[in-house]
């Protein structure tokens, strides 16, 4: 009866370590997958967060600034504007240096201006300054002002991370394979002389393959399974700390990376486990000691 009870013990531990394993390694992968599945939206978030300003010129009418907001926002590249008048210009300069310098030079140097926001496809150095040039073929524009290094280095570094991101999910998708079919492996030369057993007693290869070929499929799918739920989890926090640009909210993109999940948990513990079982139905007796 103990040897019985301490057989089954060390049988569930290994169940337990195979599926922890599994989950562990779908979860980085699922964690990796949402990002790539998310860059496009990173970066739009990003690009889109950068604005410049339509510097007005002085003693213009509302009605003039009016007209031009209005054109803006009907224009196929303008996400948002927002209208900045010379008082609040002043107000926001005050709070930066930390003095009141209108009283000091006794008039307000500052003028109106429009903060402008573009869409994500129009922030980059080329179409900006077709903009640019748009902007100031306004009569009511004294100038157009925004900062041209750190749009540059804004487009660099998103393909950059994009291409580290990409490399990094290949190298992790060759690890996770890895450790996934070493731990089946593992499960499976633990039970060599059985299946060496088996074959003397004239079982086939295919009756001998079934049942650990359905043992696996069923670690890989409860592994995934719970790894989508700590994924879910992980969404969910994200959401609520960083909503502008992590969300829980696109139902597809989030049940498409769950299913993908799921198929690469069956899908590798399939594959480990048909070509561990393969290889120990070819070894000789003698061989299984070694």
């Amino acid at each position: 009866m103990k040897d019985k009870k301490r057989a089954k013990r060390q049988l569930i531990n290994s169940y337990f370590t195979t599926v922890i394993s599994i989950t562990l390694v779908l979860f980085l992968l699922g964690s990796v997958g949402y990002l790539i599945l998310n860059a496009n939206r990173l970066s739009n978030y990003v690009k889109e967060n950068i604005g410049f300003n339509v510097v007005l010129k002085d003693n213009i009418r509302e009605v003039e600034v009016k007209r031009l907001q209005k054109y803006l926002d009907a224009s196929s590249f303008v996400k948002s504007t927002e209208y900045i008048d010379k008082d609040e210009a002043a107000e926001e300069l005050q709070k930066q240096l930390g003095e009141d310098f209108v009283d000091f030079l006794g008039y307000n140097p500052l003028l109106s201006s429009i903060e402008v926001k573009l869409y994500a496809q129009y922030a980059n150095p080329d179409s900006i300054k077709k903009v640019e040039a748009i902007f100031n073929s306004f009569t009511q524009v004294k100038e157009v002002y925004y900062q041209k290094n750190l749009i540059e280095k804004v487009n660099d570094n998103v393909n950059k991370i994009s291409i580290v991101l990409l490399v990094f999910s290949g190298l992790l998708l060759l690890i996770a394979i890895a450790l996934i079919n070493n731990t089946i492996r593992l499960s499976v030369y633990a039970k060599r002389f059985l299946i060496n057993t088996m074959q003397l007693v004239g079982a086939t290869k295919g009756f001998i393959r079934q049942p650990f070929i359905s043992i696996s499929l069923f670690h890989g799918f409860i592994g995934a399974i719970i790894a989508n739920g700590m994924l879910a989890g992980v969404i969910y926090i994200l959401h609520h700390e960083l909503g502008g640009f992590i969300g829980f909210d696109n139902i597809e993109l989030i049940g498409i990376l769950f299913i993908l999940v799921i198929l690469l948990g069956i899908t590798l513990s399939f594959t480990s486990t048909y070509f561990a079982v393969n290889k120990y139905l070819k070894l000789k007796t003698d061989q299984l000691y070694f």
